[in-house]
């Protein structure tokens, strides 16, 4: 199993404090009343209209269906990375990386599609849509992480008399942190765009804007939608890479 790519492997570069004040501030800049009417409007691609002062809730609602989704995502991938990377599982490990490259080719819709007859509109098969997708990379980078701990550190924990349980949580996870930190950012950026998809059934978001716009013809509400929706993804994912010791 190899770790997903994308974001996950950066090279180390300067100014990570700088970038997590930068978009953040820049998305908080573009969300005071009037300012993207007034970088829009003039394009003549249309007008943001009376979704400017609804901005602010749908950005919220965005960023709550991504930060409760990596939350959930995390607490499962996680503890099954840990399980399926114990001796003595490979057939566990198989199934895992099978279900991972199962969960990279199917598309959001089809999940979205098929969760809708059960769960309804709104929240609930938005959710699941984020969680099914989110899960891949950060299972995916997890097990990497744990597998590439050295044999070496393991045998000299075990010399020190640590249990199995302390050389979990005190050699593998803190040396497997920077790729299972890759693979969560990578996780969250992802679904600040899946969560896009959800506006479509009625869970709100910054894909309001979007489908919208698509709807009505209007190119200045999808730019609206499209330009928040790409500053909180690069905000989340510069935030994030302050936690990451991989990433200086």
């Amino acid at each position: 199993m190899r770790p997903i790519r994308g974001p996950t492997r950066r090279a180390a570069r300067p100014g990570g404090l700088w970038a997590a004040l930068l978009w953040p501030a820049l998305l908080l800049i573009c969300l005071i009343p009037g300012v993207l009417p007034r970088l829009i409007n003039p394009l003549g691609l249309g007008e943001v209209g009376s979704f400017e002062p609804q901005l602010w809730r749908l950005t919220l609602t965005h960023l709550g269906l991504v930060l409760l989704s990596s939350v959930v995502v995390l607490a499962l991938g996680l503890p099954l990375a840990v399980a399926v990377t114990r001796p003595g599982l490979e057939a566990l490990r198989q199934l895992s990386e099978t279900l991972v490259g199962l969960g990279q080719t199917v598309p959001t819709f089809a999940v979205l599609a098929l969760a809708v007859p059960v769960l309804g509109f709104g929240w609930a098969p938005t959710l699941l849509g984020l969680i099914v997708y989110g899960l891949v990379p950060v299972l995916s980078n997890a097990v990497v992480g744990l597998q590439s701990v050295s044999p070496g550190a393991l045998d000299a924990a075990r010399g020190m008399g640590m249990s199995a349980r302390q050389r979990l949580w005190r050699v593998e996870l803190p040396l497997a942190r920077p790729v299972i930190m890759a693979g969560v950012r990578t996780s969250t950026v992802y679904n600040v765009g899946t969560a896009t998809v959800g506006a479509a059934l009625g869970a709100g978001g910054l894909g309001e804007p979007i489908i919208n716009g698509l709807s009505q013809q209007n190119t200045a509400l999808v730019m609206t939608g499209a330009v928040l929706a790409a500053l909180l993804a690069l905000s989340l994912d510069a935030l994030m890479a302050l936690f990451d010791p991989g990433h200086h």
